[in-house]
């Protein structure tokens, strides 16, 4: 028997797909965004690495549970190979990415945190250039205008002594381990399931986590973490909604809207980092900060935008049948979207 024909799409379900897409990005934005804050409360009294270690521990957990509930348990079952590049990738996101955040917070002001670290889409274009991949004048553009946001920011703050410059080193790396983490998930054998990945990927970067704050020295004293409810209420803002409600939201994204949309929140996430520093721990804002922030999210923009404009170009030209070399060629030459 033949199946039903699909009812087509009327302007009501289009309105409606709309209004969930601009409610998922509004998660995206304001909760990513405000991770930064939550993060600096977070290690002003608790130790860093092993609250860390056990958010991604926790959040890992009820993603795993969930998908278990959701497929049966047989879904969480993956092959050796897989499970290893699920820790690697954990390990560079998580270790390395935020790992190095949570050490440099300590030190670094939320604000300044999140400018420096929405460098991370000029690192992946860095990594594809050094891989051969061909990377598009426009894009490159933009890469230099990133590192020239960077170098503002960066070179007063530490000059000035008004910032740890080891506080600044390890945001430049974390930013580096994030955008390889990112470059290489997608060469990697992974999980064909996203939520069964992001959950090994939790796991294995919270205990990375746990083992290297224990071997830093940071006391594991849950009882005492009481005595600060402030840090155990951002900590668990972290696992509830940094974690969990946000990235939901983000997997759905991607399914449901186009990338160069999705990806607008790379440069929205330092504006609401910086307004949130400054309304909540009164961080100062200083005239660099602003002019480095701009120049970084311009120079970010500018990828994102002319990536989407490259890609739209390789898309229609291999629907109309041009040879490889015509794609790139037109790919080089397609205007901003």
């Amino acid at each position: 028997m033949s199946a039903p024909p699909t009812s087509p799409r009327t302007p009501a379900d289009h309105r409606a797909e709309e209004l969930r897409v601009w409610l998922a990005l509004l998660v995206v934005y304001v909760v990513w965004g405000s991770t930064y804050l939550a993060i600096r409360i977070v290690v002003a009294d608790l130790p860093p690495l092993l609250s860390a270690g056990l958010r991604f521990l926790l959040a890992g957990s009820v993603v795993a549970v969930a998908v278990a509930i959701r497929s049966g348990p047989g879904r969480l079952r993956v092959e050796r190979r897989r499970l290893a590049s699920v820790a690697l990738v954990g390990a560079l996101l998580l270790l390395g990415g935020n790992g190095l955040v949570v050490l440099a917070e300590q030190t670094v002001p939320s604000a300044l945190t999140a400018l420096i670290i929405a460098s991370t889409p000029i690192w992946v274009v860095v990594l594809r250039t050094i891989t051969g991949d061909r990377v598009a004048r426009g894009t490159l553009l933009g890469v230099a205008v990133g590192f020239v946001g960077v170098g503002a920011l960066v070179v007063p703050a530490g000059l000035s002594g008004n910032v740890e410059a080891l506080g600044l080193g390890m945001l430049i790396i974390a930013s580096i381990c994030w955008a390889t983490g990112s470059f290489v998930s997608s060469r990697l054998p992974l999980p064909a399931d996203p939520f069964v990945s992001t959950s090994y990927q939790m796991l294995a970067g919270g205990a990375l986590m746990l083992v290297a704050g224990t071997l830093r020295g940071e006391p594991f004293a849950p009882a005492t973490w009481v005595e600060t409810p402030d840090a155990l209420l951002a900590l668990g803002y972290l696992v509830v909604f940094g974690s969990l409600a946000a990235f939901s939201a983000y997997t759905w994204l991607l399914q449901h809207a186009p990338i160069s949309r999705v990806a607008t929140y790379a440069y929205v996430n330092p504006v609401v980092a910086v307004v949130l520093g400054a309304v909540i721990l009164s961080e100062s804002i200083t005239p660099a900060m602003l002019v480095g922030g701009a120049v970084i999210v311009t120079g970010v923009a500018l990828i994102i935008r002319h990536e989407a404009g490259v890609r739209r170009a390789r898309e229609e030209a291999a629907a109309a049948g041009a040879s490889s070399q015509s794609i790139e060629d037109e790919a080089e030459a397609a205007p901003e979207a």
